[in-house]
């Protein structure tokens, strides 16, 4: 029964995420918003919605472990494990914005989540604010200022959605999530109890692939549309949500609390060690280009992750 509902959690995560996906991306469309804007910011919120309702489920159930799991894995997953399937599919020429904004912005972020996590363990109401604040200030440069350094892109065949299919899609999107998070979780922590698993391996191994599948399939469809601004600013995009959009907004309505230590010593080291790698594989060996061969490296740095997790 456990799996059954991990299941059925998983595919209302993907359906939710999906419908939710499209009507953020028609509704950015309609209003003229550069795509590499979209990927930063609408269709990286879209996608980390599963790990936003999942986390702050988690965190108002009592299971701090598996909603703060679920981000540091989820980020690592979609590092490792998603950018890794995608440039393997397909490489990406980067952009000369990736390390003067996308890639900082994201190591920033993902430096203030140690900062805050080591300092006390945990995440209270005023540091929710100060990231949530931080991520408003983000978005108002992006909007403000990146908008001039997009190069003229080739229209991707993203359907624009009527008003009324766009309401419903996100509607529907977002039933499916919250479905999708109740019965993930409640399976999630039945389980763990059965084998002994602690919540935090669960959070990071099962729930954060679960939660990173949106990003995966976002990112696969931008890259057969020949969006790849968008598939590499989605995953760099959804990383930074998720640390100050997710746990923000969890931290403001209820505290999170590192029950277990693993997740600062190991999990967090691990995290912030992914984020730092992809810099150098953009400029090694090939400069400003991300193809199979560090889409293996970074494959085989999660395989290695998720091996000394579960040792």
């Amino acid at each position: 029964m456990n799996y059954l509902m991990i299941l059925a959690g998983f595919g209302l995560l993907i359906f939710g995420g999906n419908w939710l996906l499209k009507s953020a991306v028609s509704l950015s469309l309609r209003l003229k918003v550069p795509k590499i804007v979209i990927g930063m910011t609408v269709v990286s919120f879209a996608t980390s919605a599963p790990e936003l309702i999942v986390s702050l489920q988690a965190a108002l159930d009592g299971h701090a472990d598996i909603a703060l799991g679920n981000i540091i894995g989820s980020n690592i997953a979609n590092l490792g494990f998603v950018l890794g399937i995608v440039i393997t599919v397909s490489s990406i020429e980067v952009q000369k914005g990736f390390y003067t904004t996308d890639w900082p912005i994201m190591m920033l972020s993902s430096v203030v989540l140690y900062a805050v996590l080591t300092f006390d363990r945990q995440i209270v109401r005023w540091e929710g604010i100060m990231m949530f604040t931080l991520l408003i200030a983000i978005l108002i440069y992006l909007f403000k200022f990146q908008k001039k350094a997009v190069v003229a892109e080739i229209p991707g065949e993203v359907k624009v959605l009527s008003i009324g299919f766009t309401i419903i899609f996100f509607g529907l999107g977002g039933v499916c999530l919250w479905g999708g998070s109740e019965l993930l979780i409640r399976g999630a922590v039945h389980l763990a109890e059965d084998y002994g698993v602690s919540k935090r391996i669960i959070g990071v191994t099962i729930i954060s692939i679960g939660t990173s599948v949106p990003e995966l399939a976002a990112s696969l469809i931008a890259i057969i549309n020949k969006e790849k601004a968008i598939s590499l600013g989605n995953l760099l995009g959804s990383n930074v949500f998720n640390i100050l959009a997710v746990l923000g907004m969890t931290s403001i309505i209820t505290p999170i609390v590192a029950e277990d230590q693993g997740l600062i010593d190991f999990d967090l080291i691990w995290m912030l060690l992914l984020a730092l790698l992809i810099l150098p594989l953009v400029f090694a060996p090939v400069r400003m280009r991300l193809s199979w061969k560090e889409g293996l490296i970074l494959l085989g740095c999660y395989v290695v992750f998720i091996a000394m997790l579960i040792k």
